[in-house]
C-alpha cells in the first residue's frame, strides 16, 4: 500500500515539476483548446426537435437529421398501410350493405351468389384486416418518430478515426492455424 502511495506521489511531483518548467520557459507557445480538440456543440434538444418534427409531419424529422433517403421509406410504409386500411374499409362496407339489403329482402346486389353466412364471414374478414392495417399505420407513424429521435441522438456521438475497433487475424507459427483477435486503438 505504501509503495502505491509513494509511486503516485512521485508521479505527481514529476508532473507538476514538468508543468512548472514548461510555464517558465521564455519561448512558450500557447495552444488554445479549439486547436487541439474540435468541439462539436452538443444540443440536448436536437432529439426532441427531430421527434416533434416527425410527429407534426412524418418524414420531417428525417429531413431535420439530413437522412433524406429514409423519407420515401416512411411514406411507403405509412402509405401502404393506409391503402390496405381504406381498401379493407371499402370492402367491409360493401359486404355490410349487401347483408343489410339481404335482411330487408333484396337480392339484386353484386353478392347475390353468396348466402348470409358468407356475407357475415366477409364482413369479419375485412373488419379484421382493417383493424390490423390501422395498427400498422399507427405503428409505422410511431416508428417514424422513434427513428428520428434515436438518429438525432446518435448524430451527436463522437465517431472518428481516433477510436477504432478492428478484427485482427494472425497465423499461429507453431500450428499454422489462424488466430482471431480484436484490437482497440485510441489515438490521442
Amino acid at each position: 500500500m505504501h509503495k502505491i502511495v509513494s509511486i503516485s506521489v512521485f508521479f505527481f511531483v514529476l508532473a507538476t515539476t514538468f508543468a512548472y518548467a514548461q510555464n517558465n520557459e521564455k519561448t512558450t507557445t500557447t495552444i488554445s483548446s479549439k486547436e487541439v480538440i474540435k468541439s462539436n456543440d452538443i444540443d440536448p434538444l436536437t432529439p426532441a426537435k427531430a421527434a416533434f418534427y416527425s410527429a407534426v409531419l412524418p418524414g420531417l424529422g428525417q429531413a431535420y437529421n439530413k437522412k433524406y433517403w429514409k423519407i420515401p421509406l416512411v411514406y411507403g410504409a405509412i402509405g401502404t398501410s393506409m391503402y390496405f386500411y381504406l381498401d379493407s374499409q371499402k370492402k367491409y362496407n360493401s359486404f355490410r350493405n349487401a347483408y343489410k339489403r339481404r335482411l330487408e329482402g333484396f337480392t339484386d346486389d353484386k353478392y347475390s351468389y353468396l348466402d348470409d353466412s358468407r356475407l357475415i364471414a366477409g364482413q369479419k374478414f375485412y373488419q379484421r384486416n382493417r383493424d390490423l392495417s390501422s395498427l400498422f399505420v399507427v405503428g409505422f407513424y410511431i416508428l417514424n418518430i422513434i427513428d428520428a429521435n434515436v438518429d438525432a441522438a446518435l448524430i451527436q456521438f463522437n465517431v472518428n478515426e481516433n477510436l477504432s475497433v478492428k478484427p485482427n487475424l494472425q497465423q499461429n507459427e507453431l500450428t499454422a492455424k489462424t488466430n482471431l483477435g480484436l484490437t482497440l486503438n485510441y489515438t490521442f
